[in-house]
């Protein structure tokens, strides 16, 4: 458990204990099942008007399709991604049609909320989750050729972690969150 956050403070476990590991355990696979639930909470998540606008491409160790994905990995990521059980590739579709127009405003905000449901299903499960955009975006686009209208948005690495999470992660304060969008009050 964090040691800045007690139970009591009432922050549910499964968000006071998450955080992105850096190394994961190679030697646990991410089985169907997982995969399945995984995929199951994102499905769950809220959108406007409930156009789950979201879509992933998973691919795990020993999977033909997981080197088509770590080919385009930034080296920073590559370092510790490569362990981890599934990659997951997160899209978010903006058009309606071939026709161009806009899909939706809130695509990637909707494809956010999918990514924080499967985050904490993983945790709920034992696993960590890892959310990074170091990789050739172009690359990766090229490789994988989504469909029109879908755009990459991020990779997840999901796992067992095998390190500890840090002893104290800094948080801007909550003030900080009501008060920093908003220009000072005009004095009178």
């Amino acid at each position: 458990m964090r040691r800045d956050l007690e139970p009591s403070d009432g922050l549910h476990p499964l968000l006071a204990d998450r955080f992105s590991p850096y190394r994961f355990d190679p030697s646990v696979a991410v089985d169907d099942r997982t995969l399945g639930l995984l995929l199951e909470a994102a499905r769950w998540a809220p959108s406007a008007g409930n156009s789950q606008p979201w879509g992933f491409f998973t691919c795990r160790p020993g999977e033909p399709d997981h080197e088509r994905v770590v080919r385009h990995l930034a080296p920073s990521s590559a370092r510790w991604a490569t362990g981890a059980g599934l990659l997951v590739v997160t899209l978010t579709r903006r058009q309606v049609d071939e026709s161009g127009l806009t899909y939706s405003e809130f695509a990637d905000y909707d494809l956010g909320q999918s990514v924080a449901h499967m985050t904490v299903q993983a945790q709920a499960m034992g696993l960590a989750a890892h959310q990074f955009r170091a990789f050739d975006l172009e690359g990766l686009t090229e490789e994988l050729g989504p469909a029109p209208g879908w755009f990459i948005i991020s990779v997840i690495a999901l796992g067992k972690a095998a390190d500890s999470p840090p002893e104290h992660r800094p948080r801007r304060p909550i003030a900080d969150l009501l008060t920093a969008p908003w220009p000072p009050a005009p004095s009178s």
